[in-house]
Parts: structure tokens; sequence; C-alpha cells
């Protein structure tokens, strides 16, 4: 009888919910994206000219112009493939959210998506006197701008994160060190989180770093790029340009030589496994804690380390929900109109966000 009584609620929300939207839109009042520029202290005197202006592009759900009502907040970390944008300009998110909203899937809700890249792609979401201070550029910064400058509730029961492949991981490792400023976290697919099936130092082109003279030559090779970004957040020199990295490898007549000793300091900084026992603590207080991964991506270390990942967390006492999904390696899992974002994370905050 309780059950019943409670579907009927449910479902009685939901209709209440899509009758006021409903109202909301044909007043005109339409959701809205907005730019924004927050100039930040954070990035001066970075060694990689990481520009000091970030950018970014605000989701307002409809009605927010009409009403003095305040809402909770998801700060979005996009690949740095993409751009902040491209989740509007190109994936349909604004017309997904609106769908999710009306639908009653997710009540009313903030959205951010921040633009969190260097020159060479990824900054890691960590604090480094090469590429600036981008952990303290969200928690400092950001979450104060946002709340100062829009109408949210400003408490970390109603702040999400969320992120994309290399946004995950930062949408995680954020989570992990700011439980206290965030209070769910969603990954969707992410990476870095632990070892993978390959070592990390098989990836990049050595000679290509150990002779490059820019850090234009180093883009012409993916991985290489990829992780010059992950030795600037986690190895930094600032006295070794142009790179400005210790490499924790080097090729020696035609062998790999690996220097145990910024291998170890690599992993020890950078994998999110790794970070476990320190955070434990933290991530037992998160309302809410999600990551998944593609049973078919294409980079199999990923599937691997995802799986490893979610078995660390558990032998830690971490509660948490961690799925494998069969994603097709040739089409968006996420942003499509019956996709992962609708279907899985918006109804994730809607159990998890303070409204």
């Amino acid at each position: 009888m309780k059950t019943q009584k409670k579907q009927f609620v449910t479902m009685f929300c939901t209709l209440i919910l899509s009758a006021v939207s409903a109202v909301a839109q044909s007043n005109g009042s339409k959701s809205q994206i907005v730019e924004r520029v927050i100039h930040s202290k954070n990035f001066e005197g970075n060694k990689i000219g990481v520009s000091a202006d970030r950018r970014l592009a605000v989701y307002l759900p409809a009605g927010y112009d009409g009403s003095s009502k305040r809402y909770p907040v998801l700060y979005f970390f996009p690949s740095p493939i993409d751009g902040y944008q491209t989740l509007f300009d190109k994936s349909g998110a604004q017309a997904l959210f609106d769908r999710a909203i009306a639908r009653g899937t997710v009540r009313s809700f903030i959205l951010v998506s921040v633009d969190m890249t260097t020159p060479l792609g990824a900054s890691w979401f960590v604090n480094s006197p090469v590429t600036g201070n981008w952990e303290d550029f969200v928690v400092q910064e950001l979450v104060p701008y946002v709340d100062a400058n829009f109408r949210t509730i400003s408490a970390r029961d109603a702040r999400g994160l969320v992120g994309q492949h290399m946004g995950a991981y930062g949408a995680i490792r954020i989570g992990m060190t700011h439980a206290d400023v965030f209070g769910s976290v969603y990954g969707m697919n992410p990476v870095g989180t632990g070892s993978g099936v390959q070592i990390m130092d098989s990836r990049p082109n050595w000679d290509l770093l150990a002779h490059a003279t820019s850090l234009d030559e180093v883009k012409k090779d993916g991985f290489s790029a990829i992780f010059t970004s992950i030795f600037q957040a986690h190895l930094p020199n600032p006295e070794k340009p142009p790179l400005y990295v210790d490499l924790p490898a080097h090729r020696e007549g035609g062998k790999l030589v690996i220097d145990s000793k910024l291998t170890a300091r690599l992993r020890d900084s950078f994998f999110l496994e790794s970070m476990i026992p320190q955070y434990a603590d933290n991530l037992k207080t998160l309302r809410g804690f999600k990551f998944d991964w593609s049973r078919n991506d294409a980079i199999w270390d990923h599937v691997y380390s995802n799986q490893a990942f979610t078995h660390k967390l558990n032998e830690f006492g971490i509660m948490h929900e961690a799925e494998e999904y069969n994603g097709l390696w040739d089409a968006d899992p996420y942003w499509g109109a019956e996709g992962r974002v609708i279907a899985d994370v918006l109804p994730f905050f809607q159990q998890h966000l303070e409204f």
C-alpha cells in the first residue's frame, strides 16, 4: 500500500512539474544560454600562455527571468577535445534539458559549462606552476562568481559536478578534494582513474618530447600532446622550457628507460585510484557519486582502469554507482534524444541534488 501511495505521489508531482514548465514556456519565458567571462588571478605567471580570461556558457531554465526562484547548479567539464560551447552548439543540450524538465525527469536547474583547457588541451584540474592554478580557480573564483551573479541555491548540497572523458576525470577529482563545496558527482566515461592495459610510458613519442623546440611541435602527435599536458600538471618544472616538465622516461639506444622516482611521483599525483586512501572520508560524505564507461571504448585501458577503480572504491567502503554500458564505438551515447544524459545523468541529479 505504501509503495502504491509513493508511486501516486511521484506521478502527481511529475504532472505538476510538467504543467508548470508548459505554462512558463507558453508565457514566452524560454530557457536561454548566456555567455560570461571570468578574469582570473590564478593564471598569472603561467609558463605556456594560458589565458586568464576563462569563458562560461550558462544554461538558465525556462521561467528564470520571470521569478525570484533560486536553483541548484550543475558544473559541467567537457572533454578538451570539445569546446565549452559544444554541448549547446552541436549536441543539442539546451533542447534536451528543456525536454527533461518538461517531462518531469528533473526539476529546473542551472548548468555552467566551463572552459578548462590549456594550449595543449587538458588542464587536469590541478594547481601547477606551469599551467596555472585550476583547482583554486574552480573553488575560489568560479563558484563564488556563479553564486554572486545568478540566482543559485548557494549550498554544497545544491551543487553537482558532471564531466565527460577528461572532464569526467576533473569532476571526480574536484569532488574528491572539495566535497565540502560540491555534494554530488557524475563522471561520464572518465579517463585517468588508474593503470591501463598498456603502461603510460608506451604512449608518447619520447624522441619528439626530448628534442621539441616548441609546444606546437608536440601538438603534431596526439598522444604526445596529451601526455605532455599530464606532465605539465603533475611533473611540472618551470625551469625547463619549452615543455616545462620533468620527463619520466627517455629512449637510450632504442630502448625505453623509465625514471622510477618520477614515475612514482606521477602515479601518486595523477591517478584517481591513488588518491582514494587520502580522500576516502571526503567521498563518503557525497550525497551521490556515479561514473560510467563504454564496454566498447576504443582505448581498452579505460575499460580496465574503470573496472579496477570501482573495486578499489569498494575496498574503502565508499558508496557509489559504477556502470559499464554497451555503447557503440561510432555513436555518441550521451547527448542523443534518448541518450544517457536524459536517461541516466539527469535522473541521478534529480535524486541527489537539493532543489
